[in-house]
């Protein structure tokens, strides 16, 4: 199976998708039946690879590579690393769990399960892409049916159902709403998510456009342009400002994140899980896997940017959940809150906080998951989500009410879930390069626990209006295997986080390293070390080009000549460089070594 464990997983819900147009929306139990079961075997793959996964080895792993042009240099190339693998992850959790909160739309059900398939493999394809052609080519396929899903199965707001002109006639999106977010329809809502991100995708495209033009290596091949394409000055800043902009849309980053919470409020309740779980994902994974690999030194220069917008996402984002009141609102600007933390943890540009980043996603990813769902089984009970005309609803429902607890103490990152351990990180790794973000992350924090329990008493506690007598809790299997899937998986990593964070580390620690041009230890303590014996060491290399399988995505040195001409030390790039590691930031450190195989020990003895 491990041969082709990431096609299993990938294409499961593709073939889950094109099973469905073939069975009849009679058939509403087949329908559901096959979209589970295609769902499950997504989920079960992931499992395997997660733990499958060597941390010891690193880089990417489970490769597959078919050429689809080599024209045009494009290939169907598929890989995973230590920074793919959590997120590959999330995404099937939260497909699996998507499908049993859905079990009961009977709307135009087969439909309904083609799209949210088909959105979660596009975002699982992303994460997977070694090719910036299909990395692009599915972050394009995932906004399709977000548009409509949004626009068939979603809700009107409260507001928006209340507003009437002086005639007493509905006025419809009109100009002078567009800035009234509660006051918002369903297809407003998803024409304004897609613009956004066709807007984005299109500036990102420029920029991938220009890497291929000017690499001059003719290819889409993220780890061929990595080794070996070389951008600086003024078109370096270009191309990383365009990758950063663009996927920085989807993030997403203040101040283009107005689209989101809109679209939160809008989407059906496994939508907005999809969403808020991973499609926001797919812009921080797109700026590491093509802003942060293929350009290191301008994203050092200029990562800083992202460390002043931050504040303004935690912040706004923060306040304005505080004063919301409706439900989806209130978890949607809170996600876009804690969107600033993963930005804050990549700006640091540290081991620890980076590391950090990567496991918000995937915690961020569950806890949201489940504070969607269940805000979505509340509205299916009592048609509303304005949070002062409910109350008392634990006597209805304890076992939502409870699970409800649950993901609030997530979000806000208690002891005990994997989200705590994610924020410790970031604001540790963080502390040094920017303390007044940390202080500023650190009222966020606070905001969260303000808003999201005093949402909860809203909800759940106080006086019921007896309108909402008939609401009834999850007694199902069916009901409840979603809630117990993410709160277990939140609680079991967050108390066994050690694979985990070996295996997102194997992934952080050479993306590090080529940003910030660590030397090792052992290297400083050899002697100097001439440029001509390390360009003779480094061109075999070069003339072999990078390859497909796992020993080529372990290389992470750049040309020395290249080092050279900026100024950087050769030893950088030296055969002690790929020999020696780098000194542990924490305990239980994987030892991640570059590909030294091809120097032998008499020319180690003589360089020294």
């Amino acid at each position: 199976m491990s041969d082709y464990t990431l096609l299993y997983i990938l294409f499961a819900p593709f073939v889950g998708a094109v099973a469905l147009l073939f069975v009849s929306n009679r058939q509403a139990l087949q329908v559901r039946l096959i979209a589970a079961a295609s769902a499950g075997v997504s989920l079960l793959g992931s499992f395997y690879l997660f733990f499958a996964y060597d941390p010891a080895r690193g880089g990417f792993q489970f490769v597959q590579r078919f050429e689809w042009s080599r024209e045009l240099g494009i290939a169907f190339y598929l890989g995973v690393d230590g920074i793919g693998t959590p997120l590959v992850l999330a995404s099937s959790i939260l497909l699996f769990a998507g499908i049993f909160i859905s079990w009961h739309i009977k709307d135009r059900t087969k439909e309904f399960y083609i799209f949210l398939l088909i959105l979660a493999a596009a975002t699982i394809g992303v994460y997977m892409s070694l090719d910036l052609f299909f990395l692009y080519f599915f972050y394009e396929m995932s906004v399709i049916p977000m548009y409509l899903l949004l626009g068939v199965w979603g809700s009107h707001t409260k507001g928006y159902l209340d507003m009437t002109d002086p005639e007493g006639l509905k006025k419809r999106d009109s100009v002078g709403f567009i800035l009234n977010f509660a006051s918002n329809s369903k297809e407003y809502a998803a024409m304004k998510l897609t613009l956004f991100l066709s807007v984005g995708a299109v500036v990102a495209l420029m920029g991938i456009l220009l890497i291929y033009k000017f690499s001059g290596l003719h290819t889409f091949d993220i780890l061929v342009l990595r080794e070996q394409a070389k951008f600086s000055g003024s078109l370096a800043t270009i191309i990383w400002l365009l990758i950063f902009i663009g996927f920085a849309s989807i993030a997403p980053i203040w101040p283009l994140h107005s689209w989101s919470p809109v679209g939160h409020a809008a989407a059906p309740a496994a939508t907005s899980m999809l969403h808020a779980g991973v499609l926001m994902k797919l812009g921080h994974f797109s700026i590491i896997r093509v802003g942060f690999e293929i350009l290191p030194e301008t994203t050092r220069e200029l990562m800083p940017i992202a460390a002043v917008l931050c504040i303004f996402s935690i912040l706004y984002g923060g306040l304005v959940a505080f004063y919301a009141k409706d439900t989806k609102y209130v978890i949607g600007y809170s996600s876009s809150s804690h969107m600033g933390y993963v930005f804050l943890g990549m700006a640091a540009l540290d081991y620890i906080s980076l590391t950090g980043a990567v496991l918000y996603m995937f915690a961020h990813a569950l806890a949201t998951g489940m504070l969607f769902a269940m805000a979505g089984w509340v509205y299916d009970q009592t048609h509303t989500r304005e949070i002062p005309s409910l109350g008392g609803l634990v006597n209805r429902m304890p076992f939502v009410a409870a699970c409800f607890l649950v993901a609030c103490m997530a979000s806000v990152g208690m002891p005990g879930t994997v989200n705590f351990i994610a924020e410790i990180m970031i604001l540790v790794g963080s502390w040094n390069k920017y303390p007044f973000q940390v202080i500023v992350a650190v009222i966020g924090i606070v905001l969260t626990l303000a808003y999201l329990f005093r949402m909860m008493r809203g909800v759940f506690y106080g006086s019921m209006e007896a309108k909402y007598s008939h609401a009834h809790d999850a007694v199902t299997v069916v009901d409840r295997l979603p809630l117990l899937l993410m709160i277990g998986c939140s609680i079991a990593f967050g108390i066994f986080p050690g694979h985990f964070y070996d295996v997102i580390r194997s992934g952080v620690d050479p993306l590090i390293s080529r940003i910030t041009q660590v030397v090792p230890l052992a290297a400083e303590r050899r002697s100097a070390v001439s440029p001509s014996t390390v360009r003779q060491a480094h061109r075999p290399e070069q003339s072999r080009g990078t390859g497909s399988g796992p020993r080529a995505e372990s290389r992470g040195g750049q040309p020395s000549g290249q080092q050279e001409a900026r100024g950087v030390r050769p030893a950088a790039s030296s055969p002690e460089r790929r020999e020696a590691k780098a000194q542990p930031i924490m305990p239980g450190t994987p030892r991640l070594t570059s590909d030294a195989s091809r120097l032998t020990p008499d020319a180690l003895r003589g360089e020294e």
